[in-house]
């Protein structure tokens, strides 16, 4: 009997390559997407689709009990995909904002996972995939509310994990660098609405983050297709023994490293040049 796997964030990018890729493979997919306007394409991909709004608690509920009901009352795997990045010098992040970066980024990603660990404690068994990022393990400026959205992401999943050792419950991270997606087309939006640029001491450095984020092609050397992401889903939900960690591109296993061998503030230096 296939898998089934309940995705959220699934209108573009890594979510819906991967929703599409394992539907194709044969597992039951449940995708899950913010606006209704993006249900329509998984109806042609034959892909059950369901509203889910991470800002949302109740939303989150239904679209949990909806998606139990698609597979029969036995989910197998919940991917934690769906996140945006609010970019922005810390001194120039309204309060709200921050909130708003992490009610979808962390809060909704913990109600949904407390709600399947409970139903996978209840079936003896499950797997849940978190979509983290390379800036889960290493900051960069003017990412301040992703970073702590997603460092906090890591601090709870592992903690998660160690919790539910001795079950059949298994907890993953997926730590990507750059991928080719709208990630950044949606933080441009979110950047030019939410922070005041013009007013910024930092208003000549936002310059050069705007280009970046406005790049038709990707900016950063080593980016890669969302398949690259795929091949690592695809272990975490078959392997035996899921790897706690996985890094996806070259950026997270180099920065990874560094973090472990450098002191600080080297590791600052040298970050402060990639920003």
């Amino acid at each position: 009997m296939s898998k089934s796997i309940l995705i959220t964030g699934c209108s573009t990018g890594i979510g819906l390559y991967c929703a599409k890729t394992l539907h194709k493979d044969g597992y039951k997919v449940i995708a899950s997407v913010r606006n209704p306007e993006h249900l329509n394409q998984f109806e042609a991909l034959g892909i059950p689709c369901i509203l889910l709004d991470l800002a949302d608690e109740q939303s989150i509920r239904e679209g949990f009990d909806q998606a139990l009901s698609l597979c029969n009352g036995k989910l197998d795997v919940l991917f934690n995909n769906g996140a945006y990045g609010q970019p922005g010098a810390v001194e120039d992040l309204p309060t709200e904002v921050l909130r708003q970066q992490f009610e979808i980024n962390f809060f909704g990603w913990h109600t949904l996972t407390n709600l399947a660990v409970k139903h996978m404690r209840n079936r003896g068994q499950g797997r849940i995939i978190q979509n983290s990022s390379v800036l889960g393990l290493v900051a960069l400026p003017y990412r301040g509310a992703y970073n702590a959205s997603k460092f906090a992401l890591e601090g709870l999943t592992d903690t998660l994990r160690m919790e539910l050792a001795g079950t059949n419950i298994q907890i993953s991270l997926i730590e990507p660098g750059p991928i080719l997606s709208e990630f950044r087309k949606n933080a441009r939006i979110a950047f030019e609405k939410h922070i005041n640029i013009n007013d910024s001491y930092h208003k000549s450095e936002y310059q050069a983050q705007l280009n970046r984020l406005k790049a038709q092609t990707a900016p950063q050397k080593f980016t890669l297709g969302p398949e690259a992401v795929y091949d690592k889903l695809f272990h975490a939900i078959n392997a035996p023994k899921a790897k706690a960690r996985y890094y996806v591109t070259f950026p997270t296993y180099f920065m990874g490293y560094l973090k472990r061998v450098l002191s600080t503030a080297v590791l600052d230096k040298i970050l402060l040049k990639n920003k």
